[in-house]
């Protein structure tokens, strides 16, 4: 592949770091990770492209539960450069000019030390939100294209919040009533062709509600959607898991969100409710159900466990990595020339300004060394 451009910048992740993610006081560490991680592009370029733009994901430095490290990419001389989006979140942007048709590689590589992330959950040490504070964060009280704050969600934010206005009591109101009413679809123990348990495939929380299954961004599309109906400021945070099972074979390890809720004099607290209802009770764990389950979750899957259901309101496992926060993505310098991506925790590019789905991405790793206790 021949590369035409007049100039070549580019910026790498540990060389132009964005802000520091706000601090949580209501956070800790505790186990860390650490793993080397190869995130690889195949990108085809169709015949009579005038110009491809890409838009690649990088782990992203705001994230103050990892560390970045020996970031790489590769072939040397890429006309690429850092570039972020409307919230901030950092993506790695490629723009070529009249390029040859045929396939090429862009290959990134990375060592990231991760922490285990811990929340105080203590609802004494919160309070509701004054008016001034939603007024700060009032974009994360509001609907998107997918997370719809429709009567549904309204009324069901009513049933299961009530007039309780602690954010933590409320919040984990909102995570058991989402754990009685959507199923994880990997559960489902008909072979792939014929299941009838299914994502959206946009993250909709409108078809999540009614269908009761989905995958992690339905779970968290409709979580986001009820609880800002409560009133508690809510985003998504877009990443990939170092699966356990999958630490140094050759399978992608595909991408996966969780949440977050803001709570006064805590700051911002993590939730997996998706992940937790894999293992709230039994489910038909047999030769389609099992494998589906063991690459759904962090570590493989031995059967329910209440404790991890616990677990993942407020605490996150440190085998993940952060890609980016929020949905309805607006790239900036330059923008898309498409719609507001739903996420991008892969690449998205377009092809003489037109989405176009020529991007096959490959996130592998190998972990280093033991998992140790923080200090």
């Amino acid at each position: 592949m021949r590369f035409l451009m007049l100039s070549v910048v580019f910026l790498c992740v540990g060389c132009a770091q964005p802000p520091g993610r706000e601090h949580s006081p209501g956070l800790s560490t505790g186990k860390v990770g650490n793993f080397d991680v190869q995130h690889n592009f195949a990108v085809t370029v169709p015949n009579g492209a005038e110009g491809v733009d890409i838009w690649f994901a990088v782990p992203n430095q705001n994230d103050r539960m990892q560390s970045i490290s020996d970031w790489k990419v590769e072939p040397a001389g890429l006309p690429a450069r850092m570039v972020r989006d409307r919230l901030g979140n950092p993506f790695l942007y490629l723009h070529l000019d009249n390029p040859e048709p045929g396939e090429f590689h862009v290959d990134t590589s990375f060592k990231i030390e991760r922490y285990e992330v811990n929340a105080d959950l203590d609802p004494s040490k919160t309070r509701p939100h004054t008016a001034e504070e939603l007024a700060e964060l009032s974009i994360y009280l509001k609907g998107s294209s997918q997370s719809v704050i429709n009567g549904d969600v309204i009324a069901m934010a009513r049933k299961v919040v009530g007039t309780e206005k602690n954010p933590v009591i409320a919040s984990r109101s909102i995570y058991d009533a989402i754990l009685d009413h959507v199923e994880y679809h990997v559960k489902d123990p008909k072979p792939n062709v014929a299941k009838t348990m299914n994502p959206t495939g946009t993250g909709n929380s409108r078809l999540c509600y009614a269908s009761c299954t989905g995958n992690c961004t339905d779970f968290h599309s409709l979580y986001a959607a009820v609880s800002r109906a409560a009133g508690i400021p809510t985003r998504a945070v877009y990443g990939s898991f170092f699966k356990g099972p999958l630490s140094g074979v050759d399978k992608d390890q595909s991408y996966h969100c969780w949440i977050e809720f803001h709570a006064p004099n805590l700051g911002w607290i993590p939730l997996d409710v998706a992940v937790a209802d894999i293992f709230v009770d039994s489910f038909q764990a047999n030769e389609h159900s099992q494998p589906r389950a063991n690459l759904t979750v962090a570590n493989g899957y031995a059967g329910p466990d209440p404790k991890l259901v616990n677990y993942y309101f407020g605490n996150l496992e440190e085998r993940r990595v952060t890609w980016h926060w929020g949905r309805d993505l607006e790239m900036v310098d330059p923008r898309q020339k498409g719609e507001p991506l739903l996420w991008n925790p892969k690449a998205y590019a377009e092809v003489d300004g037109q989405a176009a789905s020529i991007v096959k991405r490959k996130l592998t790793y190998h972990e280093i060394g033991a998992t140790q206790a923080a200090q």
